[in-house]
C-alpha cells in the first residue's frame, strides 16, 4: 500500500476537518430544498453515471435519481460511504490498517455488480463535493493528495473486487 507524504495529510486532515464536527458534513449542512449537501454530491454521481441507479433496489421506488436520493436506505448508503472517507481520513498515517477493511468492501461492491469503474465515479463526486464545500480553499495541491488518498483507498478496494471475482470464477 502507498503511503501519502506529510504535505498530503496535512492538506487532507485540514479540509476534512473544515467541512464540519461531525465529520460526514453531507448528513448535516443543508444544501438544497431537496435535502442535505449529501442529495447534492449523490445527483452528481447520478449525473456522472446515470448508470449506477440501477444498482439501487430498494423496497421505495428507486425508478428516478430523486426517488433514490430521498430513500432512507440509500441515505443511510450515502451515510457509510462517507464513513469510510473518514476512516481513511482518521488513519491517513496507517491506511495500511485498513486493508481487509477495504478489500472486503471491494469484495461486496463485486458480489452486487458494481465495476471498479465506479469508484472513480465516486471519487469524481467526493473532488466535486470537496471544491463545492471548500470554494477558495480547494486548492490544485489539496485536489492532488485527495487523489492521492483516494487512490489507496481504491486500489485496496479494486483487489478485493479482483479476488471475489476470481473466487467465484473457480
Amino acid at each position: 500500500m502507498e503511503i501519502l507524504s506529510e504535505k498530503d495529510k496535512e492538506l487532507i486532515r485540514g479540509s476534512w476537518e473544515s467541512l464540519g464536527k461531525n465529520k460526514i458534513p453531507h448528513g448535516i449542512i443543508m444544501f438544497s430544498s431537496s435535502g442535505s449537501r449529501v442529495l447534492f454530491v449523490c445527483g452528481r454521481l447520478f449525473e456522472l453515471d446515470p448508470e449506477l441507479l440501477s444498482l439501487f433496489h430498494y423496497n421505495t421506488n428507486c425508478g428516478s435519481s430523486q426517488d433514490c436520493l430521498s430513500s432512507p436506505e440509500f441515505l443511510e448508503h450515502v451515510t457509510k460511504v462517507m464513513l469510510v472517507v473518514d476512516a481513511a481520513v482518521s488513519h491517513l498515517d496507517d491506511l495500511h490498517s485498513l486493508e481487509d477493511f477495504l478489500l472486503n468492501l471491494g469484495r461486496k461492491h463485486q458480489a452486487v455488480g458494481v465495476s471498479t469503474q465506479s469508484f472513480a465515479t465516486v471519487g469524481e463526486a467526493l473532488l466535486y463535493m470537496l471544491q463545492c464545500s471548500l470554494g477558495q480553499a480547494y486548492t490544485a495541491p489539496l485536489r492532488q493528495a485527495w487523489l492521492n488518498m483516494y487512490s489507496i483507498v481504491v486500489a485496496a478496494m479494486s483487489r478485493g473486487w479482483a479476488k471475489n471475482g476470481e473466487d467465484k470464477a473457480d
